[in-house]
């Protein structure tokens, strides 16, 4: 088994550490911002999904800087960093900090630990690991216990274990399964992801991102209902296009009942386009239903690299980036 399947199958024991582990007390706050980038950036995903399913509203923020609006609505600020180091997130909490905003950390340390412990400010420490991508379970599960201390979120731990138990029950055959599956129709072409609503946009942006830092290839998502808007056409004139890249739709049961019909007809109208697959979310709860979909795109994305015979485990392009940019 490889380094990158053993930090897949981890990942109930990272969702359990998470709802089991001791959270700082955090000011009260109505709405919450998360900064993070990167597989660090996808728990503020995860946190907007389920904040809005919840009536509550998170931002999550992928950028230097904070928005302009926190200054004045004083969200809880969660900067979340693998690394501690990550440049846009150390940016955005100085400009937090600036603002005079509460802020807390998830971080396994670096110069964000560094600054955290020096401010005073909650720290909530994930275990360390090889990379931020494959720590999903301790990263989502951080930020959405320190949303729930500020009064943003409820349910957390009883969320978090639900998923665990899901995340564990398709590890045991059923998502290798419909990786291999899926990935016998995908390897060699542009994956394109698409989302039905708020959970499946969260899982379609980490299936992207998985397939481009694990499988090391090019792949996009969109949702719906806006592609239905201008997506659908631009299948019509370019065959090439066609035959380069493989579809695969994630629906959600709790999807509006019109996205259902739009999903059905677009696929319909999609003629030429190699559709691989249509992967429905399981589990009673958000949480577990966005990380069944999660789950089965991190295998996805390792399978993929191991059809190309590549390791998924580097990102060297990414490393090179950071150290031309401290040029």
């Amino acid at each position: 088994m490889s380094l990158m399947r053993d930090l897949i199958a981890g990942l109930p024991d990272q969702l359990r550490w998470a709802a089991g582990t001791a959270v700082p007390v955090l000011p009260p706050a109505t709405e919450g911002l998360v900064l993070g980038m990167g597989g660090s950036g996808f728990a503020g995903d995860v946190a907007a999904a389920i904040a809005a399913g919840q009536g509550r509203r998170v931002t999550a923020r992928k950028d230097y800087g904070i928005p302009g609006w926190a200054v004045g609505t004083r969200p809880a600020v969660v900067a979340v960093s693998h690394s501690g180091n990550t440049e846009e997130t150390l940016d955005g909490v100085g400009a937090a900090a600036e603002a005079g905003l509460s802020i807390a950390v998830a971080v396994t340390g670096g110069a964000l630990m560094t600054l955290a412990v020096a401010r005073g400010w909650p720290v909530l420490a994930v275990p360390p690991g090889p990379q931020p991508r494959a720590a999903a379970g301790y990263l989502v599960g951080a930020t959405l216990r320190l949303l729930e201390s500020a009064g943003v979120v409820t349910d957390t731990i009883p969320a978090l274990e639900e998923a665990a138990g899901v995340v564990a029950s398709l590890l045991e055959g059923p998502a290798e399964e419909l990786a291999q599956e899926l990935a016998a129709e995908l390897a060699g072409r542009i994956v394109i992801v698409y989302g039905t609503g708020p959970i499946t946009a969260a899982a379609a942006g980490r299936w992207k991102t998985q397939i481009n830092e694990n499988g090391k290839a090019a792949a996009w998502w969109s949702l719906f209902p806006e592609l239905d808007h201008n997506e659908i056409v631009g299948w019509g004139a370019n065959p090439a296009a066609r035959d380069a890249v493989g579809v695969v739709f994630l629906e959600d049961p709790d999807d509006h009942p019109r996205i259902r019909i739009r999903a059905d007809l677009t696929a319909r109208l999609m003629e030429g386009v190699r559709i691989a697959g249509r992967v429905g979310a399981i589990g009673a709860g958000p949480l577990a239903r966005l990380f069944s979909l999660v789950v089965v795109g991190d295998l996805l994305s390792v399978v993929l690299a191991e059809r190309a015979d590549i390791d998924p485990v580097p990102v060297e392009v990414i490393e090179k980036l950071k150290g031309m940019l401290r040029e």
